[in-house]
């Protein structure tokens, strides 16, 4: 695995794509972290991922390799709008380097820029130990957990914790 030093997050272009795709696809088919259909085709991943504006879609960008993504939105329309949410996703190759925190603390700085009061992770699977230690160290707390709310490929049910940061 190539180190990566300090991606650059940036807004992602329509030339991302293939490369986010990449991303999304290996992850989604991994089926241990994101519960999202593993079987989504392309053009259902792509409208469901580049959120127009007011939303932000951003890569991690290590030279001209796209090595993670990142979208970002308010969590729920009307009353619920001024909190942020958001989803990421490293490249294999990248995980453990770094891109994970300088997407999620992206995404925190846009919150703040934008007003949000907080900012809210519905679905983080338990078992992913890495992500759960990440958002922790910048701040987030579990609000709860929606036990056996994942159906992991190797240990069966898992939870789903619903992660909280004030902003």
């Amino acid at each position: 695995m190539r180190e990566v030093q300090s991606p650059t997050i940036r807004e992602a272009h329509d030339g991302d794509w293939p490369q986010m795709w990449s991303i999304i696809r290996d992850v989604i088919t991994e089926q241990r972290t994101i519960p999202y259909d593993p079987g989504m085709s392309e053009p259902d991943a792509r409208r469901m991922w580049q959120l127009p504006a007011p939303a932000r879609v951003v890569v991690a960008a290590d030279d001209h390799r796209v090595v993670g993504t990142a979208n970002m939105y308010a969590n729920r329309q009307g009353p619920g709008s001024h909190v942020a949410s958001g989803t990421l996703m490293v490249a294999a190759q990248a995980r453990g380097t770094g891109v994970g925190r300088a997407l999620t603390t992206d995404m925190i700085d846009w919150a703040r820029r934008n007003g949000f009061a907080a900012v809210q992770f519905n679905a983080v699977v338990d078992t992913n130990k890495a992500a759960v230690r990440l958002y922790e160290s910048l701040g987030f707390v579990t609000l709860g957990v929606a036990p056996g709310a994942f159906r992991h490929p190797t240990q069966g049910f898992v939870g789903l914790r619903i992660m909280w940061l004030d902003l």
